[in-house]
This record gives structure tokens, C-alpha cells and sequence, in this order.
């Protein structure tokens, strides 16, 4: 998978895992990592899946209707990258956190849903609910921050809502933040972002 990665100056940091929404690339949510945690790691990933030429992390049969076995496939795939790039670069694999977008954010949760040791943590802007009928792991020492949009034409409430709601059933640390736009992202959000990663790694 085509990437970047930053070694950041404060080792004791998590290392940021970035993921970009449809269309975004490897470096799309720096400026997001250098306001979230200036000094952590940066591991930015570029989605494998080409949709109409813009980058996702899986396919999808229609808006908001995911292509599940795909995402499944490309959920492992990327668990398994996170690892291998941990040895080549020396990261520690257990202290990982997840900054991802729309797209991003959904293969995000969905590395939650399938192993509890894929990530530390998790800032998921924009997300929905990756699969449903499927058991989630034992996430009580995973710490999650939600951002949404209250306005957001792709994702409505409901959905964030049932997101949250199934990785505190999980167990997760669930942190919620609603603002008043869509889709797009904003700086209050990132900025509540930061103020998240800080209590619960700083």
C-alpha cells in the first residue's frame, strides 16, 4: 500500500495511523496529525481501491451500501500492513491510534470490529456503522472519539448513534462530538480532536 511515514519527536506517543476519505491520498490529513499531535509518528496510508480513479479503502455496491466481503478482505489487509510497517520502522505496533475521515474512518471502525489488538484508539470523523450482525471483540481498553455532523446529508444521526452505541456495548471508552455542519470536516471538531488525544495519551 502506498504511504508515508514520519518518525515523530516524542517517542512515547502513539503513532497516528492516517486514513483519508474517498479521493484523499497518503498525505491528505497531515495538517490534521500536526494540529491532533505534532509530535507523534505519522503512518499515512492510500487506499488500494480505485472508485472512478479516486482512492477507497474498499468497495462499495452503492452510497453508503458497502461491498462487505471486500471491506472483510481489505480490513485484514490493512491490519496486516499496520504490523509489518511497525517492524520496518520500529513504531511500537501496540500503541497505534486510527485518525480517519468518511471513508477512512469506516475501515477504522471496522478494524475495531474484527480484532481489539488492531488499534489503541481511534478518531473516527465522519464514520458509519462498517458491518452489522457481526460480534464485536472485547474493546474495554480501546478509547474512541466520534465526530459527526449534525447537518451531514451522507450519515444521519441514527447511524453515528448505533456506531457508538455498539463500541460501548464493546466495551470502548466512547467520546461523541456533534457539530452543526455535513459532511465536511471542521476545526472545532479536530480541535476537540486534539483535546481527546491529549487527556487520554498525554
Amino acid at each position: 500500500m502506498k504511504h508515508i511515514f514520519i518518525k515523530g519527536k516524542d517517542k512515547h506517543a502513539p503513532t497516528l495511523l492516517l486514513l483519508h476519505g474517498t479521493g484523499g491520498n497518503e498525505e491528505d490529513l497531515l495538517p490534521l496529525a500536526n494540529i491532533v499531535a505534532p509530535q507523534a509518528s505519522i503512518l499515512g496510508v492510500r487506499g488500494n481501491i480505485l472508485e472512478n480513479g479516486m482512492p477507497r479503502f474498499f468497495r462499495r455496491l452503492a452510497e453508503g451500501v458497502f461491498d462487505e466481503e471486500d471491506l472483510i478482505f481489505r480490513t485484514i489487509e490493512l491490519n496486516e500492513f499496520i504490523s509489518d510497517k511497525a517492524t520496518e520502522y520500529g513504531f511500537d505496533r501496540n500503541r497505534v491510534v486510527a485518525l480517519g475521515y468518511s471513508n477512512g474512518a469506516n475501515i477504522a471502525a471496522s478494524l475495531l470490529y474484527h480484532d481489539a489488538e488492531s488499534l489503541h484508539g481511534a478518531i473516527l470523523l465522519h464514520a458509519m456503522v462498517p458491518l452489522r450482525g457481526k460480534e464485536l471483540p472485547d474493546l474495554s481498553n480501546i478509547s474512541v472519539f466520534i465526530g459527526a455532523g449534525k447537518r451531514d446529508p451522507l450519515i444521519p444521526a441514527a447511524e453515528t448513534k448505533e456506531l457508538a452505541e455498539n463500541l460501548q456495548q464493546a466495551g470502548a471508552s466512547v467520546t461523541e462530538h456533534w457539530g452543526e455542519g455535513g459532511h465536511e470536516l471542521t476545526r472545532e471538531e479536530v480541535n476537540k480532536a486534539k483535546e481527546w488525544f491529549e487527556q487520554k495519551y498525554q
